[in-house]
């Protein structure tokens, strides 16, 4: 292509323009010779008949198809219009330059300005085209030298630098003045002072959580302080603190955006409502719980614009992806996803569902709650209230002719049951079960009383699962692991290991180390032997043994298989997942 010769040099807006399909057919050809699109994902796009480069972008990289590697589509991009790309895991940017463009300014114009000298103002912006470049020109006077990046990664900038708890200091004086305190409280419960400091400490709370990629917020009442903290990957991260003055408010303004009774204060109550955070779309979950210093807070973020992933993105290795995508296409049956809270035992089965959901069949689930929204799924929210259990509605589901049956989660003997039923009568079932590996969820059917004969003839596959932390690519580096984890590696009979590697801790990673998860999975199938032992109420280190001499790779050696592949560290498997 023409482009690839160009020379890589600071550019600006002038210059004539070609007409927009014509532009927009060449930067399809590149990005596809150079593969970073699918010719799929071109036709695709270009079948939206997209008015600008971004749009035909944003349609080419759709992450529903997941075909598309982003930051590879940046680097074409900015080839494609004669501009160098910046990493921002390579720079400090600067901190008064950043500020010459208004956060949400910023934000909508997908541009950072990141360095001053004496070429100008350096600018990084997710949208090379003419257009895009006129636009941060028209915002930001100067002379600017444009430089490109993924849209992902100026976001991320973006998120440094403002955060949304930056004011918060200056929000909790406001409240705490005489007369501004009982002000706030009242518009708390009325939810129509939306500039009120204790609205927008609520709504910064949350905002600042989205953008710290925190699936939970918890705001907790202590003897002397409202404490604030983010999950994030996995673990709990102090965020701030904020005065109990404040406790009192906060938690009402979350019951009323969650549709709860701000009056009861002693029983447990659950809400839900939706907001829109940097354009994003975003379903929040609100548990509130009375503690000895009061009411506890658990709000889980549900990021609607986060597509859920394909079967072959979750992380399995290749030959435990082929063997699960074959037993999910049983005719019948019974197919168990087991681990602990938090494991991504969701992720897991709305991964299958997609792999599995045709229009010849007829799909159903009963979830609580309902996470993400599939089209062609008949999708059911329990509902206690109006008598909608998982076993009433499980009932009803057999009334409705379905094929496939999504049961969110076996949490009792009944719903247990008449799973196991609908199994045995010719429908495929899935379900996520709590439990510590694949062998355990077996036994979790026997502790509930379903018949040791029923589980055997009614599950077809259990996958146990937990999720690891990612090392941090950009501050990747090799160490030496201590001791103790080097029992772990020859205990576990690991071959000699040159080189190990973590992550030394950076801005990316707010200092951990681990940026994301992975899943590790362990798949058990029941073959005839093994359900002769299960029949027969063998013991959960029987029917492992068993398991193990047919192949089955426990979550241990899953985890060390990451650790060889410097994915994540010995440490994190040892946390994660190590008995001893």
């Amino acid at each position: 292509m023409a482009f690839r010769n160009r020379s890589i040099v600071p550019a600006t807006a002038s210059g004539p323009t070609r007409d927009p399909t014509s532009r927009i057919e060449e930067l399809g050809a590149a990005l596809v010779s150079l593969e970073a699109i699918t010719p799929a994902d071109l036709a695709a796009a270009l079948a939206t008949d997209p008015c600008t480069e971004h749009d035909f972008i944003v349609q080419a990289t759709k992450s529903e198809r997941r075909a598309a590697n982003k930051t590879s589509v940046a680097k074409v991009w900015a080839s494609f219009h004669s501009l160098p790309t910046v990493d921002f895991r390579q720079i400090v940017p600067d901190e008064q330059t950043a500020t010459l463009l208004e956060q949400r300014l910023a934000r909508s114009l997908r541009a950072f300005p990141f360095r001053q000298d004496s070429d100008g103002i350096h600018v990084a912006i997710a949208d090379p085209s003419v257009s895009g470049r006129q636009a941060v020109e028209a915002a930001l006077p100067g002379t600017l030298v444009f430089h490109v990046a993924a849209e992902a990664e100026i976001s991320s900038a973006l998120d440094r630098l403002f955060r949304a708890d930056a004011e918060i200091g200056i929000l909790v004086q406001a409240f705490e003045s005489s007369d501004t305190a009982l002000a706030a409280l009242a518009a708390s419960h009325h939810g129509d002072e939306e500039d009120g400091p204790v609205v927008q400490i609520a709504n910064r709370v949350i905002a600042q959580g989205l953008r710290d990629r925190a699936s939970d917020v918890h705001i907790e009442p202590m003897n002397d302080r409202i404490r604030v903290r983010f999950r994030i990957d996995g673990h709990m991260v102090d965020t701030f603190s904020l005065p109990l003055s404040a406790h009192a408010a906060l938690v009402s303004r979350y019951k009323i955006l969650g549709g709860m009774n701000i009056v009861e204060r002693r029983r447990p109550q659950d809400g839900q409502f939706s907001t829109s955070i940097d354009g994003r779309d975003l379903d929040v979950r609100v548990s509130t719980l009375a503690t000895v210093f009061g009411e506890k807070v658990v709000m889980r973020l549900l990021d609607k614009s986060r597509a859920a992933l394909e079967l072959k993105h979750l992380g399995m290795p290749a030959d435990t992806n082929a063997k699960w995508a074959k037993l999910i296409h049983a005719p019948f049956g019974m197919v168990i996803c087991a681990g602990p809270t938090g494991a991504g035992k969701t992720t897991t089965l709305y991964a299958t569902l997609r792999e599995i959901n045709s229009g010849g069949k007829n799909v159903m689930t009963i979830e609580d709650p309902v996470e993400y929204v599939f089209p062609g799924i008949n999708q059911i929210q329990t509902n206690e209230q109006a008598g909608l259990t998982f076993a009433h509605g499980l009932k009803a589901i057999l009334r409705q002719d379905p094929d496939v049956i999504l049961v969110g989660e076996v949490r009792d003997a009944d719903t247990a049951r008449i799973a196991v039923q609908s199994a045995l009568t010719g429908h495929l079932v899935l379900s996520s079960l709590h439990g510590t590996d694949s062998v355990a969820a077996l036994h979790r059917f026997l502790d509930m009383g379903i018949e040791s004969f029923l589980i055997a003839s009614s599950v077809v596959a259990v996958v146990g699962q937990r999720l690891l932390r990612r090392i941090c690519d950009a501050c990747k580096e090799p160490y030496e692991p201590g001791p103790e984890e080097m029992i772990v590696w020859e205990r576990e009979g690991r071959a000699p290991k040159d080189q190990f590697w973590h992550g030394a801790g950076c801005t990316f990673c707010a200092g951990t180390g681990f940026r994301d998860r992975i899943g590790v999975y362990e798949l058990l199938k029941i073959t005839p032997e093994l359900r002769r032992l299960i029949v027969g109420w063998a013991t959960q280190e029987e029917l492992r043994r068993l398991a193990v001499s047919q192949g089955m790779r426990t979550l241990v050696e899953e985890a060390l298989m990451l650790v060889e592949s410097d994915v994540t560290t010995i440490d994190e498997v040892i946390r994660s997942l190590y008995a001893g």
